[in-house]
């Protein structure tokens, strides 16, 4: 296998967990301390601001290199492996349905008005 292989197929990882974390999330079945931390991550990894901004040079994106991954391994081991899987198996459904724009234009929209919101609040 190719190195760029193993690097997408780490990717989709990824990307597959963020969501079965978010689930796991949501279930009631995962105990409260997983839930805080899975939601923490995956609000984290699925968030357009980053703890340290894209724009400064290599360690910008030592967040996306670093701490998700981790934080990811973490929460993925604080959930009950039977749970893990089963959500892992939901991701990989939501993954592959087609992607909503009218979502992403509401996510959008909610985080305009949280920075207006916050502007305003800055100004008076």
């Amino acid at each position: 296998m190719s190195w760029r292989a193993t690097v997408t197929a780490w990717a989709r990882g990824i990307k597959r967990d963020v969501v079965a974390l978010w689930l796991a999330a949501r279930d009631r079945r995962v105990p409260f301390h997983a839930k805080a931390v899975a939601a923490a991550v995956a609000a984290y990894a699925l968030s357009p601001i980053d703890l340290i901004p894209d724009f400064i040079p290599v360690i910008g994106y030592l967040d996306d290199l670093l701490i998700v991954p981790l934080g990811i391994m973490l929460a993925v081991r604080m959930v009950p492996p039977v749970l893990m899987a089963e959500f892992r198996a939901a991701a990989t459904a939501i993954l592959q349905r087609p992607v909503s724009r009218a979502g992403a234009a509401a996510i959008l929209a909610l985080w305009c008005a949280g920075a207006g919101a916050m502007l305003w609040w800055a100004v008076g």
